[in-house]
């Protein structure tokens, strides 16, 4: 702790009495410009205080120095409750939460690369017809005049004025007009008249026709005639002269504007917006700038940012663009050989390599340097956080909540900005050991500009890089919200009360197994795995056992697992509609019943669903209470006690709690509601008791609470104890499912999961479960999964924590590095047979984990 007095404002963040949530009134010292870790069991109060009072604080006062009519836009700045903080900075929130779902926002808008690129492209690009392929240029006066005169002296030639192209008619007024203008000669489809002579123009046939305004030498003193002569042509056709060689008789044509010289297909001018795919100039007419096809009815839902990828929709390429998002013409400019899609499609490794071997010449050169410059520091911001892989036309929708953050963190880099408060999500989420070193140099590099970091993480790693920790516990929920320990590693290390220091200091530690499991005998196979990098591997996976799925970032593992195994289960077993990846064929699907994602998404989008509803708790606590004799009286059946249907509701709130108060240019409002306040029942219902509590109550009670309460209750016991069993003892019944955390979502699920009767044959894929948990949360979710193994069925599970890579059964291992340069099976087997795989990444780092035990 800190000495008498306290340290000083300049040096540190001064936060008294924050009862946030959980939050004891506590009062806690951060310092300035330093790297600080909030740590502590999940639901300990270290989110609440590190973002829902620091940053939500700091975004209160910005919010407050603006105008009522700019507040407006802002969204409602809410006020934390919290007694005082002194020595706040300016605070800006990275967080996991964020990804946009829509379909046009990718890699490259939202790191702004793609809207330097669009300027490169329209400055320095070189176009070309869309139909003929040949290059397109333009050209002033001047430029044309020194391009005819590297012709050798003494050539004769003519300044023609291209006038009708490829049109039918007798074009009689044409040929009248150029008579009226004093021009003497024509050429007609190729051969050249006078235009005192009658000439015979077949009205049903196309032609061509150009009017000969000049017939000059190349010699200095008929330059400026030569100019006098190409103002007038270009003025006549618009755009474009003729210059024709009479000795050769060689033909060039040369533009003031983009068209082509061959068939005379004329460009827009290029611009930036010409290659934005959000642009109706630059998008594909068919897709409008989407990149896939869809159906009518499809297109408005993916427009109003309801993109999904979980195969309720089905989409194919589009298959005039054939996915690249752009018309025609933006897709036929190239710089360095290269259309801005295909550069896009390039991984930020390869693109950096391309972007810094661009070889330009003249204007262009000097146009586009400062532009690559900034191209390339994004792509290098995006190295450093270990993004290496990604491509920037991939959709933002696609990305893990890790890989959106980091996305943010780098560009948060390149902004250069000193003097800020950064307050950080788990960074390391996603992230293999390999690349942990830069994500943690990348945080590094933001502090020394003179910036104070708050992360909320787990990852011992992070926690052993930083300067100061603050652990919040010492439990969770109700059992937490206190300052346990706070200060340098070793103090952290040393204090008995904290959790975290008992796993640092090694006094716990998640022990590796006694025995592997050989699993039951048979076996599931993927084979011809070629969804994105994938290879057309060949994977084989053991029944019956705990199997995990490694490999570094972007290596193929979502792509193996999600898309194409668990999508096609799915449709196989369980009937839904999705469209696996692509692969040839999975055997062993006969072993099995049903299969089951156990992802960290909400498991419901509305706060009227919670942990109760989710698990079927509150089915029976509502026939209990219908069961009582009060209820039995009133004649009130079960639901009556529901908050989602009326007659036991409260209707003045349709059984939210809540009444929203519109502020006109205030944002909106939302107070308890006055005629239940808050407890979204009506008085009738509220009425009927159980051991002195009402439904409302129960709701309230935490899962802790309420298996006191309802202890000689057997069926309802035992879907408390599931929820307990998961570490979610803290979470109240009928806590809002919109509130609760990705891990705390996915333990609500396991919990409902392990309500139902064990067949044997079920398949649970898990996508890194171990996301926003703590190690001692993590050593009880690698209980729960052996429980599951135990009971016969197979859990499969992708991950980079080392403490659930060590208690697999069996590892594969994919890599050897992410996007292209991944998708191979570099190896597979038990956790000490990949340890010895020189090969791989995954390996080494196990190697030295198994040695620790």
């Amino acid at each position: 702790m800190f000495y008498k007095g306290g340290p000083s404002v300049q040096n540190f963040i001064h936060v008294r009495g924050a009862r946030e949530n959980n939050l004891k009134n506590i009062n806690v010292d951060v310092p300035r410009d330093k790297i600080v870790v909030f740590t502590g069991v999940s639901g300990s109060g270290k989110s609440s205080l590190a973002f829902d009072t620091l940053y939500a604080e700091g975004q209160k006062r910005y919010v407050e120095s603006l105008s009522a009519y700019a507040r407006q836009f802002l969204g409602q700045a809410t006020t934390p409750d919290v007694d005082s903080i002194e020595g706040l900075s300016p605070a800006v929130a990275i967080e996991q939460k964020t990804t946009s779902r829509n379909p046009r926002s990718t890699v490259g808008t939202m790191t702004e690369i793609y809207d330097y690129l669009r300027l490169l492209w329209a400055r320095a690009g070189t176009p070309h017809c869309p139909d003929c392929k040949i290059e397109i240029g333009r050209q002033s006066v001047d430029e044309i005049v020194e391009r005819i005169y590297q012709l050798p002296q003494g050539t004769k030639f003519a300044v023609m004025a291209p006038i009708v192209r490829g049109q039918k008619g007798e074009h009689s007024n044409v040929l009248d007009q150029a008579r009226k203008n004093g021009f003497a000669r024509v050429r007609v489809d190729g051969t050249f008249y006078t235009l005192s002579d009658e000439i015979q123009v077949d009205k049903g046939k196309k032609h061509t026709i150009d009017i000969v305004v000049d017939r000059l030498t190349v010699r200095t003193e008929d330059k400026q005639r030569l100019v006098d002569s190409l103002e007038m042509a270009l003025s006549l056709s618009g755009d474009t002269v003729l210059i024709y060689e009479y000795e050769n008789m060689q033909e060039t044509s040369f533009s003031q504007s983009y068209s082509c010289s061959n068939c005379g297909k004329s460009l827009t001018e290029l611009s930036p917006r010409l290659f934005s795919f959000n642009h109706q100039l630059g998008a594909c007419p068919t897709c409008h700038g989407l990149g896939i096809h869809l159906k009518p009815e499809d297109y408005e839902r993916f427009n109003n940012s309801q993109y999904e990828t979980d195969g309720e929709l089905i989409v194919s390429t589009c298959p005039d663009c054939l996915g690249d998002r752009l018309s025609v013409q933006p897709l036929a400019v190239t710089v360095g050989g290269m259309n801005i899609a295909e550069f896009c499609k390039l991984s930020v490794n390869d693109a950096i390599d391309v972007i810094g071997s661009l070889e330009l010449s003249g204007a262009k050169k000097t146009i586009a340097e400062p532009i690559i410059i900034e191209i390339r520091a994004r792509l290098l911001f995006m190295k450093k956080v270990g993004l290496t892989y990604l491509t920037l036309s991939r959709v933002s929708s696609t990305l893990s909540g890790g890989e959106s953050q980091r996305i943010r963190l780098a560009s948060q880099i390149g902004s250069g900005l000193a003097g800020v408060l950064y307050v950080l999500d788990e960074p390391s989420i996603g992230l293999h050991q390999r690349d942990h070193s830069l994500l943690l140099a990348a945080l590094r590099d933001l502090c020394d500009l003179g910036n104070s970091l708050l992360i909320v993480e787990h990852d011992e790693e992070t926690i052993r890089q930083a300067d100061w920790i603050i652990d919040i516990g010492p439990g969770a929920g109700k059992h937490g919200g206190e300052l346990v320990a706070q200060g340098p590693m070793d103090i952290i290390m040393n204090s008995p009360k904290s959790i975290t220091g008992q796993y640092l200091s090694g006094k716990k530690r998640i022990e590796v197994p006694e025995k592997r499991r050989s699993g039951n005998g048979n076996t599931l196979g993927i084979i011809g795995a070629a969804e994105n990098s994938l290879k057309d591997i060949e994977v084989y996976i053991p029944l019956g056992t705990l199997t995990c799925v490694t490999g570094v970032s972007g290596s193929g593992k979502s792509s193996l697992i999600n898309e194409i195994l668990y999508k096609k289960l799915a449709a196989q077993l369980n009937r839904a509609q999705t469209r696996p990846g692509k692969h040839k064929d999975i055997v062993g699907t006969e072993f099995l019943d049903k299969v089951i994602h156990i992802d960290q998404s909400p498991i419901g989008r509305s706060p009227r669903s919670n942990p109760a509803t989710y698990t079927g708790l509150f089915d029976l606590i509502r026939s209990h209470y219908a069961l009582t004799s009060e209820s039995k009286v009133r004649g009130y059946e079960a639901r009556r006690f529901s908050f989602n249907v009326k007659g036991g509701r409260c209707e003045a709130c349709a059984g939210e709690g809540l009444m929203k108060i519109r502020m006109h240019f205030l944002p909106d409002v939302f107070v308890p509601c006055e005629v239940c306040k808050g407890k979204r029942f009506n008085r009738e219902t509220l009425e009927i008791h159980y051991k002195g509590k009402n439904i409302a109550d129960v709701l309230a009670m935490t899962a802790e609470e309420a298996l006191a309460f309802f202890e000689n209750m057997p069926k309802i016991r035992k879907r408390i104890e599931a929820i307990c069993k998961v570490g979610l003892g803290y979470v109240q019944l009928g806590q809002a499912s919109t509130t609760l955390s990705g891990g705390e979502a996915q333990r609500v699920k396991l919990a409902a999961e392990l309500l139902k009767p064990a067949t044997g044959k079920t398949l649970y894929v898990m996508d890194e479960p171990t996301t926003g948990l703590h190690t001692a949360d993590v050593h009880q979710l690698i209980n729960i999964m052996h429980e599951l193994v135990n009971s016969g069925n197979t859990v499969i599970v992708i991950e980079h924590s080392m403490a659930v890579i060590k208690n697999a059964d069996y590892i594969i291992d994919l890599g050897p590095d992410g996007g292209i340069n991944g998708g191979e099976l570099v190896c597979a087997g038990t956790p000490e047979e990949v340890s010895r795989c020189e090969t791989s990444y995954t390996g080494r780092f196990l190697k030295r984990e198994l040695k620790e035990h």
